[in-house]
């Protein structure tokens, strides 16, 4: 396994002024930097490629899906800035050397609503629709979708695990894979190991969050069966830390983050990668 750290720990969003985040999370002793790609038009790629290259460090990129990018959205305007936001990343992903992008691409993160099943059936088909096609660019860049499930309070599109196997089912693309997530499993799952269980070998992605986004390990998320459940498949990819900064307003108030997780940032990724380092020994 590799472990990893999501650049969102530090800052947002992530532009070229902000790089020295690359060297935090190399210094700190992670194999993987996960760029959260807000909007590719303010970091310079080609200088992030060497600043990764030089630190000796693995990528992923994470997705951000706003209200303007929806997959599953019934304006095909909208639909269309989204797939046009996902080939970009799927492009930026290629030129750092990422082989993963991942986050809920099925949606716009905040789309939390009671609907008729009509209104949810066609939703699905929209989303199931518009990844076929975007597995096909993926491919064509060497890049795998990693499709993430969220809490209820972030979305009522994909909530299971259960939920993402039905949707990769139905997608049917080799490129288009699955993406679980701690905090939100804790929200959700009834058991976290089979939730990682029934993904199974369709897990191509794996964030490590405390239930309260703070460093793992030092809540109640239950990590021996999450250590368990990963053996059992046989998963070998990245474990990555996903948390948000108090300090940026904007990405505070829209993961819900309303006091310090941890002393600082530093302290939080630290901890996290330490105890993830001693229940996962690779």
């Amino acid at each position: 396994m590799q472990f990893g750290a999501n650049t969102f720990i530090w800052v947002s969003p992530f532009r070229t002024d902000t790089l020295w985040v690359i060297d935090r999370v190399a210094d700190l002793g992670f194999d993987t930097v996960e760029v959260a790609l807000e909007d590719s038009s303010i970091i310079d790629v080609d200088a992030l490629a060497q600043k990764i290259n030089q630190r000796g460090l693995v990528s992923a990129v994470c997705g951000a899906f706003g209200p303007d990018r929806d997959l599953a959205h019934e304006d095909p305007s909208i639909r269309d800035n989204a797939k046009k936001y996902i080939i970009d990343s799927l492009d930026f992903a290629s030129r750092i050397g990422a082989k993963i992008f991942c986050g809920p691409a099925y949606s716009a993160v905040g789309k939390a609503r009671p609907v008729e099943p009509a209104v949810k059936e066609a939703e699905w088909k929209r989303a199931v629709t518009g990844l076929q096609e975007l597995g096909e660019e993926a491919q064509k860049r060497g890049v795998t979708i990693a499709v993430e499930t969220l809490n209820r309070f972030e979305t009522d599109f994909l909530n299971l695990a259960s939920q993402l196997k039905r949707f990769l089912d139905e997608v049917g693309h080799p490129a288009v894979r699955g993406h679980l997530d701690t905090f939100h499993m804790n929200i959700e799952e009834k058991d976290l190991g089979e939730a990682i269980r029934f993904i199974g070998g369709d897990l191509v992605h794996f964030h490590a969050c405390e239930n309260d986004r703070g460093a793992p390990g030092t809540g109640h998320v239950e990590w021996e069966k999450v250590r368990d459940a990963l053996h059992d498949i046989g998963y070998e990819g990245m474990v990555v830390i996903e948390s948000f900064t108090p300090g940026v307003k904007e990405i505070a108030k829209a993961a819900s983050i309303w006091r310090p997780l941890e002393k600082d940032e530093d302290t939080l990724a630290a901890k996290g990668l330490e105890f993830l380092r001693t229940l996962l020994p690779v």
